[in-house]
């Protein structure tokens, strides 16, 4: 069996968007890969640890943070 992991990034419009367009998104992003064969298994959620930048001598240091994103997995 063949896996496939693509990310999934929404973009709306923060006055006029709804959940029905991030919905659409991800539908369209899903409709894609079935037309090459590709059958959708789920939508994941992949947390990562971005660590912390000492700078230069101290200065422009940034702390580390955690980041969330969304993976969609198809399969073959």
């Amino acid at each position: 069996m063949e896996y496939k992991v693509v990310p999934f990034v929404a973009s709306i419009d923060p006055k006029k968007g709804t959940s029905d367009h991030v919905a659409e998104q991800l539908e369209s992003l899903i409709k894609n890969f079935t037309n090459q064969g590709w059958k959708y298994v789920r939508l994941e959620s992949v947390s990562t640890f971005v660590h912390p930048d000492d700078g230069c001598f101290g200065f422009g240091a940034k702390p580390g943070y955690t980041t969330n994103s969304q993976m969609v997995v198809f399969q073959k």
